[in-house]
């Protein structure tokens, strides 16, 4: 094995070595833990770089390790993994600085932490999965290690929200393993292809079974991308740890849905087969309901990170409709946002840690005057906030964009009036959040006031959302920039959704 073949391997062993000895911590241990958490975030980080500038000028990098008979264990890294997995591992890398803060005070950190990295390493897995059943083994991995996290508390909600995440994520695993056992015995092979394919050579006597399984693996992927009716499980799990909220709507378990979506999309089905079998169809619908719905629902919530749940919801959705319209253009609208949403989600989730650590608050309602308190994390909020809306320049908009001009591309106008009625709707919960914060007076007294002198919260927990604020408005004004989310979007669509 040489160097291009051991890389994948090392990167997944980056953070998944550093979590099972942290798990072996007693909790005392603080500052071994916080060198092992932030060595494994750097090592990852710096391997990410390396390959991405190797696929960038061309270099191929693949593991293989027999698993059954027939069946392979396949890592490679290609452009849309190294977009997920760049994303990830820069998020979680400041992810990590923030929940060292976060949870300075809490008990189990060793437990936490622990699987906090397991989590890192079933998503780097999802990403870096050559074939289906490599991405069902680590997506299941990833359901396990995410239930401790969102339990973490240990309270009576947090176990109900545990269940309810398991019992959905469960059905979920299920149905992609009928969908994926039943792909293998017409196919004889789950690999995953630039521009699928492999399909279309199967006699039109199994196409209803291939509209059935394709129906499978889109619900079985469709439950951690929180895709309407299969989304309950998503605001219940807002009852954990600021950093665990962020780490489910920006880095790990509803990115690792939306990623499936992709993958069975282009790389199982090859958009253009699936749009022969008049699958794309019912996705784009179902895909503009649920951005439709997830904002509507947040309207209505008063409590920030359920709000903030629901926005999810509506967002995630969009790069399932960017697939779904089948065009080289909103392909590029879809897959662009799976970074962007991050950068401005996992903003907005810090913030709302900062408020609930530092104020007490919880509640819209509560937010009276708040950016007169706290400035620099409001501003961030504000930022993160525009871009969902999709203002411009923050990255929002160059998705938007690139959705809107590529459903024209295809004759989809109808999809205009989905993102119009998005932001609106956007607009619409977002903007009075804003206006409470900057224009009205602030109470007397805080909630739960804690006191950090003449700094407005501690620095590890301010640092982290006013970078990801940063990278989020520098997606969208250096776009056209080299190594942008955008351009890396056009190289993915150049090189694995559409033929030259």
């Amino acid at each position: 094995m040489n160097w291009n073949t051991w890389l994948p391997v090392l990167v997944v062993i980056s953070s998944m070595l550093p979590g099972l000895i942290i798990f072996g911590l007693a909790e005392h241990r603080v500052r071994l833990r916080t060198i092992l958490n932030l060595f494994g975030a750097v090592v990852k980080l710096f391997l990410v770089g390396w390959m991405l500038w190797g696929v960038y000028h061309g270099q191929h990098f693949e593991t293989r390790l027999m698993l059954l008979p027939g069946l392979e264990l396949v890592l490679r890294a290609g452009p849309l993994s190294l977009m997920f997995i760049t994303l990830s591992s820069i998020l979680w890398l400041v992810t990590t600085i923030y929940a060292i803060a976060y949870l300075e005070d809490s008990p189990n950190r060793s437990r936490f932490f622990g699987f906090f990295s397991l989590c890192v390493t079933a998503t780097i897995g999802v990403a870096l999965a050559g074939n289906l059943i490599t991405f069902l083994l680590f997506y299941e991995l990833l359901t396990l290690a995410t239930y401790p996290l969102v339990v973490h508390r240990g309270t009576e909600e947090a176990r109900r929200a545990g269940q309810s995440y398991l019992r959905y994520t469960i059905f979920g695993g299920a149905l992609l393993l009928i969908g994926t056992v039943w792909l293998y015995s017409l196919t004889g092979t789950l690999e995953f292809a630039p521009q699928g394919g492999f399909l279309s050579e199967i006699g039109a006597e199994h196409h209803t079974s291939l509209i059935i399984i394709f129906a499978l693996l889109i619900a079985g992927f469709g439950v951690k991308a929180a895709l309407f009716p299969l989304h309950g499980w998503l605001p219940k799990a807002m009852v954990a740890p600021a950093p665990v909220s962020a780490l489910l709507h920006a880095v790990a378990v509803v990115k690792a849905g939306a990623f499936g979506i992709v993958r069975v999309v282009y790389d199982v089905f090859g958009v253009e087969f699936a749009t022969d079998l008049g699958v794309t169809g019912p996705l784009a619908w179902l895909a503009a309901f649920t951005i439709i719905y997830g904002s509507l629902r947040a309207l209505f919530q008063d409590d920030l990170k359920r709000r903030l749940a629901y926005s999810t919801i509506s967002q995630v959705s969009y790069i399932a409709l960017g697939v779904a319209i089948a065009g080289p253009i909103a392909a590029i609208g879809g897959i662009i946002h799976l970074v962007h949403q991050g950068l401005m989600k996992i903003t907005l989730f810090f913030c709302a840690g900062n408020l609930a650590e530092t104020l007490g608050i919880h509640k819209i309602s509560e937010m009276n005057g708040v950016g007169k308190r706290m400035p620099w994390t409001m501003a961030a909020f504000t930022i993160g906030a525009f871009g969902m809306i999709g203002a411009p320049p923050i990255a929002g908009f160059v998705s938007k964009w690139y959705l809107g001009t590529g459903a024209l591309e295809v004759g989809q106008g109808w999809v205009l009036i989905v993102l119009a009625g998005s932001s609106l709707l956007n607009a619409a919960y977002f903007l009075p959040i804003l206006h409470r914060a900057w224009f009205r007076d602030p109470p007397n007294n805080w909630p739960h006031e804690h006191d950090f002198g003449r700094k407005e919260t501690a620095w590890p927990l301010l640092f982290p959302p006013i970078v990801t604020a940063v990278l989020a408005l520098a997606a969208g004004i250096l776009a056209s920039a080299p190594f942008s989310p955008l351009e890396w979007g056009q190289i993915v669509a150049q090189r694995e959704f559409y033929k030259p």
